[in-house]
């Protein structure tokens, strides 16, 4: 155990450091929500500077575990039950897990209130846990890693990569192998709808798109910003068609907005891939039910799951683990291209 762990810091210095009462820094400890926002977040960050641990997980820590881990994600629900992608970490870190003594659970955190997860997390009721679909906007997931052992299932936005263990496939070479594939079709006018900017996935995606165009001599025909929703791929491709563009080629950060922008090129009459070559990223029910099928970049998730559950257990046992793993892609070739 670290000498950080071994000389936590009291439940006192918190609240002098805050300026608050020390009840008032309990009641934050223990996810009460009658603290006013200001000394919430007074309290918040006084704990993030001080690297406190509440005493119930240092009592945890002092008796023994608790043999659970937390799945982390930073949606809503609508999202995490429409993207099969989570389906497939979640059922790959299970069934890692089926043969260990740790039991997962499951917490979706909305933007609204990520300190109501963070206290949670804090408060030494798990040995660690998994976090997906990480935004810029979810720091406070990062700045857990100095105080409980964290795996991020794709790169965070954090700046400090203090105790930050990420496990996620290169983002940038299979954004460039999907788009080398429209390329070598020999379309020069190639648009993208590119995922949301607030996440490494999605920010190095269009940067293997943007890297491949100009290996090539060749300018993005357009650049669309997208949620990873089939219905936001399939607005931004309408609107894409309206505004008259002359594009031949599309990349598209996600299958979910493929499938989506496939059925607004369907209903304007065009075809494809004589029109448009199409491909994306995830090998999922999209991918394989869309029409055309998709040429794809197929990731994993059963196995990132794995890994990720792998990761966790052997840095919460003190092993030695890389910050970074990087798992195998695979290029499936459909009708889409």
């Amino acid at each position: 155990m670290s000498e950080a762990r071994k000389q936590q810091p009291t439940l006192e210095l918190v609240a002098e450091r805050a300026g608050v009462s020390r009840a008032t820094v309990s009641r934050v400890v223990n996810g009460s929500e009658k603290v006013k926002p200001e000394a919430m977040r007074a309290v918040e960050q006084a704990i993030r500077e001080l690297n406190y641990v509440p005493n119930r997980a240092a009592r945890s820590l002092a008796q023994g575990r608790t043999n659970a881990i937390a799945l982390v994600v930073p949606e809503n629900t609508a999202k995490f039950f429409a993207d099969p992608y989570f389906a497939k970490v979640v059922q790959g870190a299970a069934q890692y897990l089926a043969d260990t003594e740790f039991m997962l659970s499951l917490l979706l955190s909305t933007e609204s209130d990520p300190g109501k997860t963070t206290r949670y997390l804090r408060g030494g009721n798990v040995d660690g846990a998994l976090v997906l679909s990480h935004h810029s906007a979810d720091r406070s997931y990062a700045d857990l890693g100095g105080q409980l052992p964290l795996v991020f299932g794709g790169r965070t936005m954090s700046t400090d990569q203090n105790e930050i263990y990420v496990v996620d496939i290169d983002n940038i070479a299979a954004a460039k192998q999907a788009t080398n594939v429209i390329i070598d079709r020999g379309r020069r006018h190639i648009a993208t709808i590119a995922g949301p900017q607030d996440m490494g996935a999605s920010l190095d995606r269009l940067t293997g798109f943007t890297q491949a165009l100009a290996e090539s001599g060749l300018e993005p025909a357009a650049v669309l910003e997208s949620d990873f929703t089939p219905d936001s791929g399939h607005h931004l491709m309408s609107q894409l068609i309206e505004s008259g563009a002359d594009i031949d080629g599309l990349f598209v950060a996600s299958a979910q907005m493929a499938f989506g922008a496939l059925q607004a090129m369907a209903g304007a009459g065009l075809n494809i891939p004589q029109d448009v070559s199409v491909t994306t990223v995830d090998d999922d029910a999209f991918a394989r039910n869309a029409v055309p099928p998709l040429t794809t970049i197929a990731q994993h998730p059963e196995r990132q799951g794995a890994v990720m559950a792998e990761i966790l257990i052997k840095r919460i046992n003190g092993e030695s683990v890389p910050e970074w793993s990087i798992m195998d892609t695979e290029l499936i070739l459909r009708a889409s291209h």
